[in-house]
């Protein structure tokens, strides 16, 4: 077991430019380029391995001769499956449009067995007054917003944040959203390809999927929503994690590594590391790996112990138990339950479905 890289896979949608370049991305000698996919295991795209043994092996192939070896003893069979995430880096040199995600029982349901999306955005870089679409205004109802889009004036329900450099936003099914123009972003999401759009900005030739949207959006989260604080925890030689998003379906932390960073792949489950800024190595029993800004490493659940070297801001992404993992160990940690409720997105939520 070792630290796997893989091929990116991108996009060309309409509104993408050339500016992951920025992160060191290798981009084809033409054309723009919308996503990167990262780590993808999706019938519209698979990641190939890019270094050490398994080098040009697809993702899902790896997963079907490694099996619980890679996703780990602690996830579900759905998850040997159906790999459960999918990363990406994202330069929004246009407008994306505005859209909403279902969650897993409408997906499964109207989309052929796929996933619903829950996502959440990292902010890499963003110009300066950049916003980003986030829910819907106070008040706005199922009939106003239909009939906002009947006479096309969605905008008019669409509330907006402006966004910098290390924001952190989460995004649940049901929440309308677009990014807006000027911003680049790593993206931690469900394992779905599933958009409904509402709304394009004229765009010509694009379809929108208007009843569908109508049927997932939550009206009732408007005004609920903010940017993601976390609480802050220290690791090894001066180094520290902030976690920031926590559901059933992952766990995000944000790795600010000054030194080293001790961790440990036990078996339970695999982590994946998306780097966005800085540079670094992973060490680990058998090896060590250069890692810098731009890359993203999936670690097999079996690896054992690593070490993150370097000067490097990380997400730490896996998917946890939301009360062993991180409820339960930030309580005993002397953290209120008011306050960790308060400050990672998600996990109230998470544990009221488990309830259920």
């Amino acid at each position: 077991m070792y630290p796997l890289k893989f091929k990116p896979l991108y996009k060309d949608y309409v509104w993408g430019g050339r500016n992951l370049a920025s992160l060191g991305k290798p981009l084809p000698a033409e054309g723009n380029v919308a996503e990167s996919w990262e780590i993808a295991c999706h019938k519209n795209g698979s990641s190939i391995v890019a270094n050490g043994e398994y080098e040009g092996i697809p993702l899902p192939g790896l997963i079907k001769a490694l099996g619980r070896k890679l996703i780990g003893e602690a996830l579900p069979q759905q998850d040997v499956d159906k790999f459960p995430l999918l990363v990406k880096f994202i330069d929004a040199q246009e407008n994306l449009s505005v859209q909403v995600h279902p969650d897993d029982g409408y997906a499964l349901a109207n989309e052929n067995g796929e996933y619903g999306k829950t996502e959440m955005w990292y902010i890499i870089s963003a110009r300066p007054d950049a916003k980003l679409v986030y829910d819907v205004v106070p008040g706005t109802t199922r009939e106003s917003f239909a009939e906002a889009v009947a006479r096309n004036d969605v905008e008019s329900c669409l509330n907006t944040i402006e966004v910098s450099a290390g924001d952190v936003i989460y995004i649940p099914a049901g929440m309308i959203h677009a990014i807006g123009k000027g911003i680049i972003i790593a993206e931690i999401q469900q394992n779905s390809d599933t958009t409904y759009r509402v709304y394009d900005y004229g765009r010509v030739g694009r379809e929108l999927h208007i009843q569908k949207a109508l049927d997932v959006i939550n009206f009732s989260s408007a005004g609920t929503g903010k940017k993601c604080t976390g609480i802050t925890l220290p690791l090894s030689a001066g180094s520290t994690r902030r976690i920031v998003v926590a559901n059933r379906y992952f766990c995000t932390e944000i790795y600010d590594v000054s030194g080293s960073a001790d961790d440990i792949a036990d078996g339970s489950r695999f982590h994946i590391y998306v780097f966005v800024s800085g540079s670094g190595t992973i060490e680990w029993e058998e090896g060590r790996l250069p890692v810098r800004a731009g890359e993203s490493v999936l670690i097999p659940a079996a690896m054992g112990k690593y070490a993150l070297e370097g000067n490097m801001t990380a997400l730490k992404t896996y998917k946890p138990d939301p009360e062993k993992d991180v409820l339960r160990p930030l309580l005993d940690a002397g953290f209120s339950e008011e306050l960790v409720f308060s400050e990672i997105a998600g996990l109230r939520e998470s544990l009221q479905h488990g309830l259920k």
